[in-house]
């Protein structure tokens, strides 16, 4: 069903293992550690890639993708690896993953609209550059709704064709949260 792909491929982008390679600036010094928050923007609906930014204790930018323990790209895998400006590190989202695919969506079959959303812990390690000896737990909510199209012929004509094969009309995911890291 329509909802199962979106919320799997929502739920491993949300995944947010962060892991950041890149090189540390010149000058930059090791974070303090404390709060953090967490910005994702999907690059598409299902698939690996996503744009991230972290504010608070940690001030950098740049991409998240989805991969599975061994650390091959899989957009349903259960960990995020980060790549941000000054380092990387991995996130663990095997926890949030488990409650988002329980998750209940809110369908309204006179409107074919649906909306759903989760929240769910993830943990950060595995720190290279700035982000060495990262550590912590952050609590992340994934929010999505779509507009699925209409049979516009047929037996069914005018019901909502819940068809993962049926491109939807509209679509909104957001994928935010925040806790505390220390390195």
């Amino acid at each position: 069903m329509r909802v199962a792909r979106v919320t799997l491929g929502a739920a491993a982008i949300m995944c947010v293992s962060l892991v950041v390679p890149a090189a540390v600036a010149l000058g930059a010094s090791a974070p303090a550690g404390g709060k953090v928050n967490v910005f994702v923007t999907p690059l598409s609906a299902n698939g690996p890639r996503a744009k991230i930014v972290v504010t608070g204790a940690i001030g950098d930018y740049g991409t998240a993708l989805s991969v599975n323990k061994a650390g091959k790209t899989d957009t349903n895998g259960d960990y995020e690896k980060i790549t941000l400006q000054q380092g990387s590190f991995l996130v663990n989202a095997t926890k949030l993953n488990a409650k988002l695919n329980h998750l209940k969506p809110t369908i309204n079959t006179a409107t074919c609209s649906v909306s759903a959303t989760g929240t769910g812990p993830v943990t950060l390690s595995n720190g290279a550059g700035l982000y060495a000896g990262i550590s912590g737990t952050l609590q992340i909510t994934f929010k999505f709704a779509f507009i699925g199209p209409r049979f516009s012929s047929g037996p069914h004509k005018g019901q909502c064709n819940e068809s993962n094969k049926a491109p939807a009309l509209a679509q909104y995911q957001s994928i935010t949260g925040s806790g505390t890291v220390s390195f």
